[in-house]
Formats: structure tokens, C-alpha cells, sequence
């Protein structure tokens, strides 16, 4: 394995990039960061009450490369990474602050940190059990099956990611509360579940963050997928960050190769794999090493989409998402969605009303070339599936949202139009109401008895 590491990293294109130490801090070694010495001390306060109850992890490429401290603390990588004031509520913050300002201990802090973090939705859309398959009769831990051709799965060695995002909706799983966490090492029990589900074609590895860990751990998973029983699964997704918060882990690290390896044995037999690259700005694609991780990848035939939430503070303006798409198709990439900010965790700081997502979007997609049109969006990934804003017109005089589902619960569901209330202030699905004198949206009492038979089988399950 060794040599034939040793003879990848030494080709032409390898040759310009050294393997780097990965060094992190989380919220412990939060005043340990040399670059955040010189900000003001008020500032360096807010971060370390933020983090008490958001969680906090970066690593020394993203404090290197990718931020621009002289631009601090409006640098979009610095707002996606590092702690901001806002991101707790007013009442929240002043309650740990004044815990923090008298050092009080962790005993005392755990009580209000915990009661806060309960109070920001830390599972939306049905994660816990609206979404929780069932096998031989009892509820599979670290699954999801929410949509019908679908399952997403939750290794427990790649519940962590390489950095945190400050907006994650994923937030509640990095916070070392084991009753808000989920995930599974069991890889007979996800391939037994989609040997027996044939109507699933789509696998999607997410977390955390699946490329921490080692390619032996990924292979344990994906190897089995090649086997003739599960040739239904035609499409394996990974959904990833590393592409911006660590690029080294396809050039330089010590199993790269055996990843890309893994990436050309999977292609070869027959599967799409699908590399779900999650970029939330431009400059996250600006550096050599993270633009050779992208050839490397492309050259293993998997494909490479790319995914945002439109979010205040690091990209709510239609000329960063133009630059980012068109940049994205430049190398390769195929941008696939724009998402909603989602309904958790410090989504009052990230957030964007409805009408204003879409005029980005709309924007947006006016200045890309038709390649790059290919994003879907602004789209909520909602608790009855992802629903998408197609855009804002007058019927029959009432000025209402254009809706259509691009995901659905039931299938029939997708790609079906419905009208809503225009609401200038709003920012999440519950915060619609049926447009045209409808009393509910034509989804809402069949999803209302989903979730009633779902939790019947649940409690029967339990």
C-alpha cells in the first residue's frame, strides 16, 4: 500500500504539494489560535461564550489559507468557521456570558447550555423519527429514510468533520450530547436494510463528514455494494466539506490513493458515485491544493456536484453565487442546489427571507453561462420534502409564491405547483399559508396521517 502511495505522490502533478500536519482547535484551545490574538478583546469574549453551546472546530489550512484577517470579522471564511455574537440569541448570550465572566464550572454551565441548545430545534424535519427506517421490526440508529429511492447513512467514524460551519443543520450531532446524536458502524445492517428496500437506487454517506475517516472504514461500507444483490443501488453519494476545509485527504495524506482507489473500483463496476462537495464561497476554491484534489477526483470517473445553503453574513449576494457557479463549472464541477438557510440551530443570524433568496437566485442564474444553470433552488428541505421557490407572481389579483415540491414524502407530490400567501418576512415553509382561498396545502392531511402511522410503528417497534 505504501509503494503505491509513495509513487502517486511522487507523480508530475503531485510533485509542487508537501503533506501537511492536520492540526485542530476546538473551544478548549480557542485562545490558542495565534491569528485571533490580535482582535479586540470584546470580540474574543463573544467567541468564547458562543462556543459553549454552538460547537467550534478549525483547522490550521483553513486559519492559513483560506481566511483574510485583515477583512476580519466580515470574511466570509471567518464567518463560516469561528463563533460570532449574533449567532446566539440576546437573552441566550447574556445568560452564559454572565456564567462565563465569573468562571463558573462546567457543572453549572451544563444545565443552561443544555436547556439552550433543546430550545434551537437541534433535529429538524423528522431526523430522530419521522425519518428512522426499521429492520427485522426494530429502529436502525444512524439511517434515514426519508425519501423512497433514498437512504442516507451515518458512520460512526465520520461523525466530525475536518472544520465546523458556524449555519451546520447538523450542528446537534458535534456537541457530546449522546441523546441528540445518531450514527451506526453497523455495515451489515445498512446493506441487509437495502438488499430488502429494493426501490432504493441512491446510497448517501453524509455526518459529519464521511472523508475523516480512513479509506479502510469507507471501504467497509461501499465494497459491499458491488455485490450482485445490491446492484439495485445504482447511485452512491458522499456528501463532504473536505474539498474546502481539507484538501490534502485525496493528495497528500497517507491513504489518499487507497480513497481514489476505492472511487476507480466502484466506477468501474457499474456505479454513479456522486461527490457532494459543499462550497459556500468562491474563495474556499481558491487554492492550488484544493483544485488538484478536485482533478484527482474527476480522474477516478466519479463525478463532482456541488451544494450551498444562501446565507446572511458569507453569501447573500447574487454576484458571489455567479462567480462560485461559473467557477465550479470552470473545474469540472456541476452545481446542483441552493439551499435555504434551515430551521435550527443560529438560523436567525444566517437567515434570508424567501423573496429575497429568490431575487438572488434569479440573479444569480442570469449572469452564468448555461452550464452553470444546472443549480436547483432556493430550496427548503422541509419536513414533508425539499420545496422549492419558483418565484413570486399575482393570480386572480392575490400576489402569491410559485411552489413546487423537487423531493417529496410521496412521490407524487414532486414537481407538483401550489400557490402560497406572499409574506415579505418570511423565511421557512411553516411560515407560509395557503394562497387562494385554500385552507391547507394539498399535502398537509396526508402528510399529517405519514406521521401518524410512522410514530404508530415506532412505538410498536420500542
Amino acid at each position: 500500500m505504501n509503494q503505491r502511495v509513495n509513487i502517486e505522490l511522487g507523480s508530475p502533478e503531485a510533485e509542487a504539494f508537501e503533506a501537511r500536519q492536520f492540526k485542530v482547535y476546538t473551544h478548549r484551545q480557542l485562545d490558542k489560535i495565534a491569528a485571533i490574538q490580535a482582535l479586540p478583546e470584546a470580540l474574543r469574549f463573544d467567541m468564547k461564550v458562543v462556543s459553549q453551546v454552538l460547537p467550534f472546530r478549525v483547522n490550521e489550512y483553513v486559519i492559513d489559507e483560506l481566511i483574510d484577517w485583515d477583512a476580519v470579522p466580515e470574511d466570509p471564511v471567518f464567518q463560516l468557521t469561528f463563533p460570532q455574537r449574533g449567532m446566539l440569541r440576546p437573552e441566550h448570550f447574556d445568560e452564559v456570558a454572565a456564567l462565563v465572566r465569573r468562571d463558573a464550572s462546567a457543572a453549572e454551565l451544563k444545565p443552561v447550555v443544555e436547556r439552550i441548545r433543546g430550545e434551537l430545534n437541534p433535529h429538524p424535519a423528522g431526523q430522530m423519527d419521522l425519518n428512522l427506517p426499521l429492520l427485522d421490526g426494530e429502529p436502525l440508529p444512524g439511517m434515514q429514510h426519508k425519501y423512497r429511492e433514498t437512504v442516507l447513512f451515518f458512520p460512526s467514524q465520520g461523525q466530525v468533520c475536518h472544520s465546523y460551519c458556524t449555519f451546520c443543520f447538523r450542528w446537534a450531532q458535534f456537541v457530546g450530547d449522546k441523546d441528540l446524536k445518531f450514527a451506526s458502524s453497523e455495515a451489515d445492517s445498512l446493506h441487509r436494510y437495502l438488499a430488502e428496500h429494493t426501490e432504493v437506487t441512491d446510497l448517501l454517506m453524509t455526518g459529519g463528514d464521511p472523508m475523516v475517516m480512513k479509506a479502510k472504514h469507507l471501504r467497509m461500507y461501499l465494497e459491499g455494494l458491488m455485490a450482485p444483490e445490491l446492484e439495485h443501488v445504482q447511485d452512491i453519494r458522499i456528501g463532504s466539506k473536505s474539498l474546502t476545509f481539507w484538501p490534502y485527504r485525496f493528495v497528500t495524506d497517507p491513504d489518499a490513493e487507497d480513497i481514489l482507489a476505492l472511487f476507480r473500483e466502484l466506477t468501474a463496476a457499474g456505479k454513479h458515485v456522486a461527490f457532494m462537495a459543499h462550497f459556500n464561497h468562491w474563495k474556499e476554491m481558491d487554492t492550488a491544493i484544493c483544485r488538484e484534489a478536485i482533478r484527482r477526483i474527476r480522474a477516478t470517473g466519479a463525478e463532482i456536484r456541488t451544494q450551498a445553503p444562501l446565507l446572511k453574513h458569507i453569501n447573500d449576494d447574487a454576484d458571489q453565487w455567479a462567480r462560485m457557479w461559473t467557477t465550479q463549472v470552470r473545474l469540472g464541477m456541476i452545481p446542483y442546489y441552493m439551499f435555504v438557510e434551515r430551521d435550527t440551530g443560529a438560523r436567525h443570524y444566517f437567515e434570508v427571507p424567501l423573496v429575497r433568496a429568490w431575487e438572488i437566485y434569479r440573479e444569480a442564474m442570469k449572469r452564468v453561462p448555461g452550464l452553470a444553470r444546472t443549480a436547483r433552488g432556493p430550496s427548503m428541505s422541509a419536513d414533508p420534502g425539499k420545496v422549492e421557490i419558483q418565484g413570486v407572481t399575482e393570480i386572480q389579483g392575490e400576489k402569491v409564491f410559485v411552489l413546487r415540491f423537487i423531493q417529496g414524502r410521496d412521490g407524487d407530490w414532486v414537481q407538483r405547483p401550489f400557490f402560497a400567501k406572499y409574506d415579505e418576512h418570511a423565511t421557512w415553509l411553516n411560515h407560509l399559508e395557503p394562497a387562494l382561498g385554500e385552507s391547507e396545502f394539498f399535502y398537509e392531511a396526508e402528510f399529517t396521517a405519514m406521521k401518524g402511522a410512522k410514530q404508530a410503528l415506532i412505538t410498536k417497534a420500542g
